[in-house]
């Protein structure tokens, strides 16, 4: 059970639901004119399973990066960070292979009662484009490094990370509540999209000697670690430049801004990576960026909601 636990990374769970709190909070907290009662903005069933799904996607990301990578050889002694399962024989290739198509069945069964908790019998269409959605998902998260046509040893990683952690799930739920698309709600996904995938070019800098002698051609393969560098600078203030914009164009009052509190370990973390000069070094700075992140919509989350604190109350009561 222990290696099973260590093979699931926990530390990078919480930033994989990061997306799914923005953008369920951000429901609750802007109920649509169709939507009278805080009961029909927020279904805890479907919030629940909502993380359900995303956790899943995450943990069978990771399962399929330990047996993808494993059997290729990327995983060996030159890489950085902790010993990968496979790579140190303590679970064995067709045990995590199972553990893959596990894991991908109850996923896709979290994703299915996500759907029924969001549409019931109703609106069919917008129920086949989810489960669609949720099949990519799934294949898109072992396809990454498993097979030989696996796209993140193409520099694809950054894009999937992007679109599944980071719109998908922030605009995806929350249009599960909604069944609208709000336009604003884009400048948030966007920042935790790019935050998501700041947590993944860090993984690539700190492996960018190994990968490259494994033919895995990430974007900080191609273009190297000093570009790689200002390409993660981007990522982070983009972020936090996108999130201040949502704020004030959603007329935030100033003690609404109580996220910014975040965005001290967001500088710290920006003044360490810029003052590395040794790539294996970045490894603690993974969890540091990935927990600053959860913080972060954890905050802009309680931020949105604040002024809307009776609708809370009502929907976790169950009242009008």
């Amino acid at each position: 059970m222990k290696h099973w636990i260590e093979a699931a990374r926990l530390r990078t769970l919480p930033l994989s639901v990061s997306g799914i709190i923005v953008g369920s909070m951000y429901a609750l907290a802007n109920p649509t004119e169709n939507i009278l009662t805080p009961t029909e903005v927020f279904n805890w069933r479907l919030f629940g399973f909502a993380i359900l799904t995303t956790l899943g996607l995450q943990i069978l990301s990771n399962f399929a990066n330990d047996y993808g990578d494993g059997l290729k050889g990327t995983d060996n002694d030159d890489r950085v960070g902790p010993k990968r399962a496979i790579q140190s024989g303590v679970i064995s290739p067709k045990d995590m292979k199972r553990a893959i198509i596990i894991t991908s069945l109850l996923t896709l069964l979290s994703a299915i009662l996500l759907i029924y908790y969001a549409f019931a019998d109703t609106n069919i269409f917008y129920s086949l484009f989810f489960l669609v959605l949720g099949i990519l998902a799934i294949i898109s998260a072992i396809r990454y490094t498993v097979g030989n046509t696996a796209y993140g040893y193409r520099g694809f990683g950054d894009l999937f990370v992007f679109i599944f952690f980071g719109l998908v799930s922030t605009l995806g739920v929350n249009f599960l509540y909604s069944k609208q698309l709000d336009a604003i709600l884009f400048l948030p996904a966007i920042a935790i999209g790019l935050l998501s995938v700041g947590v993944l070019n860090l993984n690539n800098m700190r492996d960018e000697a190994s990968d490259r002698k494994s033919n895995k051609n990430t974007i900080v393969v191609k273009i190297g670690g000093a570009r790689a560098k200002k390409y993660h600078y981007f990522l982070v203030t983009s972020a936090m430049f996108l999130i201040v914009l949502f704020a004030i164009l959603s007329d935030f009052h100033f003690d609404q801004y109580l996220f910014l509190l975040a965005y001290i370990p967001l500088t710290k973390h920006l003044v360490t990576v810029s003052n590395n000069q040794e790539p294996r070094l970045l490894d603690p700075e993974l969890k540091k960026l990935a927990l600053s992140t959860f913080a972060l919509s954890i905050l802009l989350a309680l931020c949105m909601i604040y002024f809307f604190s009776d609708v809370v109350v009502n929907a976790v009561m169950g009242g009008r």
